[in-house]
C-alpha cells in the first residue's frame, strides 16, 4: 500500500559495524564547508543497549553495543573496521596494478568540551550530547536522542488535486514540531537517479510547498513530488528525512460527490456545537471479491475499487468535513493505522479502532484533539456480553428459549465501539460516543434487534457508571431502515411481542418477546433519508446518528448528493464515490 523508503536505523547485533555500502543518506541539502557531520546516539535508560550511526565513506554505519561497555571497546571496533574496509580496498587495487604500502589507520577519538573521553568510561556516560566523534581527519556532532523519524512513506496513489499525507512516525520529537517541504520534479518522467540528487529550487526539483498535507495541483500531473521531513522537538532537529514519490501525479476524477458538501462544512462547528460524521466507508477485504467486481458492484470501474485509488477519495472526503466525531464502519486494520491515522491526525484528529473478532475490518472513531479528551473506552462483542454480562440476564433468557435464533445471535462477531470524551473547554463536561454495524442479512431483523437491545443497555449502564449526565451520540450502519424493529426501538423505546421483525427469518428462528429501551426516545439527526445506501439493486437508508434531544439539538444537517450526482456513473462506488453507502453529517448543538 504504501512505498517504504529507508527511514529507521537499522540495529545489527552487538559488537557488528556494517561497513558494506548502504543507499543514499537521506540528510536534505549540502552541508556547508567545514560542518560538521552529525551522529546520532539512541540510549534510554533501562534498556540493555545503545545504538551509534554514522555515515562514513558513502556508507552507513550502524552499532548496538552494550550500554556499560567501556568505551574503548566501541572506538577500536571502529579502527579496527576502517582498518578491513581499506584492505578490501588495497587488494582491489593491487589486483589491476603494482602492490601499494597500507595507509596509516584512522585515529577514533571521542571528545567533549575539548577534552579526550577515557576509554574507560562507560558507553552510557561517553556519549553524550555535544559530544564530538573524531574519525582521521572527520569530525562528527554527537547527537543523542536527537529527535528521528522511524517511519517515513508516500502514498503509492497521488492525485491532483487530492491532499498527500506522509505516514509519519517520530521518536524523541513532535510531529506539529516538524518541518516539511514539498518539491516537484522539473521534468517529467525523470529517470530514477535523479532521486540521488538533493533537491534544489534551480535545478531537477522546484519547490512547491510547506506543511505536512500538500496538495498536488493539475500542474504537477506526471512529474513526481520529493518531500524533505525535519524531524524536531520545539527547536531541537535532528536529520532530515527526504522521500521520493515511487509515481508521478496522476489526473483526478474530476468533481466528486461530496465536493459540494464541502461548501457547507469549509468551516469547523464553533463551540458550542459539535459536528458528527458517520460513514461506512467499505471494507477493501468486501471490495475486491469477485462477488463485489462481477455481482455487487459491476458497473464500477475496475480501478476505482482498488484500495490506492479510493484511499485517496476517501482522505480528501473526510478532511473537507472538518468533524470533531466521526465514525467510521467497514474500516480494514491497514488502512485504520496506514492511511487514516497519519491523514486525520494532520487535521488535527485523534483515532481510535476496535476490529470484529476473526476478521480484517473494523470500527473507528475520531475525535477532534483540540476539542475533546478521550477519558475512557468500553468497547464489547455484543454475542459476548449478552452471555457473560449479568445486565444482559434478563434478555438472554428470553433469547433462549429459541435455540436456532441464540445460535445464529452467537455466530455474530458484531461489536459496539464505546468512548467516552470530555469538552477541553468546559471541565467535567462529557459525551458517549457509540459506533457499531449491525448485521447485515435483509432477513435478519430479529437479530439486529436483539443486537440493539444489548447495545442500549450496554450503554446505559457505561453512562450511570462512568459519566452520568452525558448524553449520548449513537452512530452506524444499523442495516435498518426507518420502517424496522430497530428504528422504532430507538425512537420509540419498545418493541412489542408481536412484532413483525421477530418473525424475519422463518418460523424455525421465530419469538415473540417484549423489548424495551434503556433510554427515553432518541432522534435521528438526519432524518430519515430516502437511502444512505445506493448499489445496483437496492437503495434505502440505513445509517443513522440518533441523540438525545434533551441534550442536543439538530442545528445544521448537511444535505446528501443530489439523486444525480449519486447515479451519474449509475450507482456507488464509483470513479467520483469511494464507498456504497454516503456519509451523515450534522452539527449539533450541546447545551452547555
Amino acid at each position: 500500500m504504501f512505498n517504504r523508503l529507508p527511514a529507521a536505523l537499522a540495529l545489527l547485533r552487538p559488537g557488528r559495524l556494517l561497513l558494506a555500502s548502504s543507499p543514499r543518506s537521506l540528510t536534505g541539502a549540502r552541508r556547508p564547508l567545514g560542518a560538521m557531520e552529525p551522529a546520532a546516539v539512541r540510549c534510554l535508560p533501562g534498556e540493555p543497549k545503545l545504538t551509534i550511526s554514522f555515515r562514513l565513506d558513502g556508507s552507513n554505519k550502524h552499532m548496538l553495543r552494550d550500554q556499560d561497555e567501556a568505551l574503548g571497546k566501541v572506538l577500536a571496533r571502529i579502527t579496527n573496521g576502517i582498518a578491513k574496509s581499506q584492505k578490501a580496498k588495497k587488494s582491489k587495487k593491487n589486483s589491476k596494478g603494482p602492490p601499494r604500502q597500507s595507509p596509516e589507520p584512522a585515529a577514533v577519538k571521542l571528545y567533549y568540551e575539548g577534552q579526550e573521553v577515557s576509554d574507560a568510561v562507560p558507553n552510557s556516560e561517553a556519549w553524550r550530547d555535544g559530544a564530538v566523534l573524531q574519525v582521521g581527519d572527520v569530525k562528527y556532532a554527537i547527537r543523542r536522542n536527537a529527535p528521528t523519524f522511524t517511519a517515513a512513506e508516500l502514498p503509492v496513489s497521488l492525485l491532483a488535486e487530492f491532499p498527500v499525507c506522509p505516514n509519519l512516525e517520530v521518536e524523541f520529537g513532535n510531529l506539529q514540531d516538524c518541518e516539511f517541504i514539498w518539491f516537484r520534479e522539473t521534468s517529467p518522467n525523470a529517470s530514477p537517479e535523479a532521486a540521488g540528487e538533493p533537491p534544489r529550487g534551480d535545478g531537477g526539483w522546484t519547490e512547491v510547498g510547506r506543511g505536512r498535507v500538500h496538495v498536488p495541483s493539475n500542474q504537477d500531473v506526471g512529474h513526481r513530488l520529493k518531500l524533505l521531513c525535519i524531524p524536531k522537538d520545539g527547536a531541537r532537529a535532528g536529520s532530515t528525512e527526504e522521500l521520493v514519490s515511487a509515481g508521478a501525479v496522476e489526473a483526478g476524477p474530476g468533481v466528486c460527490t461530496f465536493d459540494n458538501r464541502h461548501a457547507y462544512t469549509a468551516k469547523e462547528a464553533e463551540w458550542p456545537a459539535v459536528r458528527v460524521v458517520t460513514y461506512n466507508i467499505l471494507a477493501d477485504v468486501y471490495a475486491q471479491t469477485e462477488l463485489s467486481k462481477t455481482v455487487l458492484y459491476p458497473y464500477c470501474a475496475p480501478y476505482a475499487l482498488q484500495l490506492d485509488y479510493r484511499q485517496n477519495l476517501i482522505k480528501k472526503e473526510l478532511a473537507g468535513y472538518k468533524a470533531d466525531i466521526l465514525c467510521l464502519q467497514e474500516v480494514d486494520k491497514g488502512v485504520f493505522s496506514d492511511c487514516l491515522t497519519p491523514a486525520l491526525d494532520a487535521f488535527g484528529l485523534d483515532g481510535v479502532f476496535r476490529i470484529k473478532e476473526k476478521q480484517h475490518e473494523g470500527l473507528a472513531m475520531f475525535y477532534r484533539r483540540s476539542k475533546f479528551q478521550l477519558l475512557s473506552r468500553h468497547d464489547i462483542v455484543l454475542r459476548e456480553a449478552l452471555t457473560s454480562d449479568p445486565i444482559h440476564s434478563a434478555l438472554l433468557e428470553r433469547v433462549s428459549a429459541n435455540s436456532a435464533l441464540k445460535g445464529k445471535i452467537l455466530q455474530r462477531a458484531t461489536v459496539l465501539q464505546v468512548s467516552v470524551l470530555e469538552d477541553l473547554k468546559k471541565a467535567g463536561r462529557k459525551v458517549c460516543v457509540a459506533n457499531t454495524h449491525l448485521y447485515w442479512h435483509p432477513k435478519g431483523g430479529n437479530v439486529r434487534l436483539v443486537q440493539m437491545g444489548v447495545a442500549l443497555q450496554h450503554l446505559s449502564h457505561v453512562i450511570n457508571e462512568h459519566a452520568p449526565g452525558a448524553p449520548l451520540v449513537f452512530c452506524g450502519d444499523f442495516n435498518s431502515s426507518p420502517n424496522s424493529g430497530v428504528f422504532q426501538l430507538l425512537s420509540e423505546t419498545a418493541i412489542p411481542l408481536q412484532h413483525a421483525d421477530w418473525r424475519s427469518s422463518g418460523p424455525e428462528e421465530s419469538i415473540s418477546m417484549e423489548l424495551l429501551s434503556a433510554f427515553p426516545p432518541l432522534l435521528s439527526a438526519c432524518g430519515q433519508p430516502a437511502y444512505t445506501n445506493y448499489v445496483g439493486g437496492f437503495h434505502g437508508c440505513l445509517d443513522y446518528i440518533f441523540i438525545q434531544p434533551d441534550s442536543m439539538q439538530v442545528e445544521q444537517v448537511i444535505p446528501l448528493p443530489s439523486h444525480q450526482e449519486v447515479t451519474t456513473y449509475e450507482a456507488l462506488p464509483s470513479v467520483a464515490h469511494p464507498s456504497d453507502h454516503i456519509a451523515l453529517i450534522c452539527d449539533l448543538r450541546w447545551n452547555p
